[in-house]
């Protein structure tokens, strides 16, 4: 039997909505908002392009992948990664539920290929 959060990771090779308002969106880039209040969570989503994120708050987060696995994450205001070599060859899935006091807020853009 396949649980409910097995098929929200299948259908996340198909989600490509990785922030909750997209603001920018040009045959260059991609920008997007990402703001989730305590216990909310950011469906199962993937990565497959390059990109990089911001946070905006200090909080912090757990993120479950596509291969099982999961992560505890502290995150503090100006928290910045980037991530050059993704591809559809290379990308992952993921949610992100904020398990803090406080909203967390990021920017990220991803760049088209």
């Amino acid at each position: 039997m396949v649980s409910a959060i097995d098929e929200e990771f299948l259908r996340a090779l198909l989600n490509d909505r990785i922030g909750t308002e997209l603001v920018l969106d040009t045959a260059e880039m991609r920008v997007w908002h990402l703001r989730l209040q305590p216990g909310e969570r950011l469906p199962a989503h993937r990565h497959d392009r390059p990109y990089f994120w911001t946070v905006l708050t200090d909080g912090t987060g757990h993120s479950r992948f596509g291969d099982g696995s999961e992560v505890e994450i502290v995150y503090r205001a100006g928290d910045t990664r980037y991530y050059d070599d993704l591809s559809p060859e290379n990308g992952f899935v993921h949610d992100l539920e904020n398990t803090g006091k406080y909203p967390l807020v990021f920017v990220t853009v991803e760049y088209n290929r």
